[in-house]
């Protein structure tokens, strides 16, 4: 199923749980995930291969791409800092 890129940055944070929770298969928790829920450690159907899946479905979702070196511990640290990457590639283009 394919989304088209959100249009503004206040779409993205909702953009980011639903490609998260659809992504892991954890639709039932959407309403738990907030900025300040941690990728690792409070998300352990987020393993390696989870962490791919999820940079895919997110390049397609808000039309970015993620490069190799911005697989960071910074940047996946939590939807919060996640959500800031991605409205940051979006703006910067």
């Amino acid at each position: 199923m394919t989304h088209q890129p959100a249009d503004t940055l206040a779409d993205t944070l909702p953009g980011v749980v639903e490609v998260l929770t659809r992504t892991l298969g954890i639709e039932h928790r959407a309403d738990s995930i907030t900025r300040g829920t941690r990728l690792f450690g409070e998300l352990p159907e987020l393993d390696s291969l989870g962490v791919v899946e999820l940079a895919a479905a997110l390049e397609d979702r808000f039309d970015i791409v993620i490069e190799d070196e911005d697989f960071t511990g910074e940047v996946f640290d939590s939807v919060g800092t996640l959500t800031d990457f991605i409205d940051d590639r979006r703006t910067s283009g």
